[in-house]
């Protein structure tokens, strides 16, 4: 089957697709594996700045084309790596034999046995899964959420001398204004907001 609003196995993949695509990014499948691709590069890179001998002569001005396994990496990549997954049974692991073929065909292969040195794959998914909630709440969520509270100040202004009656459990209740029930929501999101802006990854 392809992948259409019927056919996803969730509403957010389905019909909610044209509004959640940003996020596709960050929680797919593909995502997970491109941020492990990442971890797994940084990790070599910080490797080689540290004093491990058989490291000390990697020349240094290979990392931007090291680096390039990231900035590069694209579907048919990941592609690749899940077909390796068939044959591993291990996703980690394909992305570790991934990165090690890249690396021989830069011409890198003295140095593949230090891809995922001295790590388990609960290193990487530790570290990949906190970047890639950081990225995505830092670059789609919290921009959407301040242009919800743009939105919503605007109204609060707007409306401030609009006269309504305010419920209490569903019956009438003493009268308010409109502008100021919508700043109540801004103050709530405000609060939202700082709480997630302040959480550690």
């Amino acid at each position: 089957m392809e992948l259409n609003a019927l056919t996803a196995i969730s509403p957010v993949d389905g019909r909610y697709r044209r509004v959640t695509k940003g996020l596709a990014g960050y929680y797919s499948e593909y995502a997970l594996i491109k941020y492990r691709v990442l971890v797994e590069i940084e990790y070599f890179i910080a490797l080689c700045e540290t004093r491990i001998p058989a490291l000390e002569e990697f020349d240094k001005k290979k990392y931007p084309e090291v680096w390039s396994i990231v900035t590069s990496f694209n579907e048919t990549d990941a592609k690749l790596i899940k077909d390796t997954e068939k044959i591993t049974n291990h996703d980690v692991k394909a992305v570790e034999y991934y990165i090690k073929q890249l690396f021989e065909k830069i011409g890198l292969e003295k140095y593949t046995e230090f891809i995922h040195f001295g790590l388990t794959s609960q290193d990487i998914n530790n570290t990949a899964i906190p970047l890639l909630l950081r990225d995505s709440i830092e670059n789609e969520i919290l921009p959407k959420l301040s242009e919800v509270l743009t939105v919503l100040k605007s109204l609060g202004t707007l409306w401030k001398e609009v006269p309504m009656l305010a419920r209490t459990h569903g019956q009438p209740a003493s009268p308010t204004r409109l502008g100021k029930e919508i700043m109540v929501f801004v103050e709530r999101l405000e609060v939202q907001l700082r709480q997630l802006s302040q959480i550690p990854y």
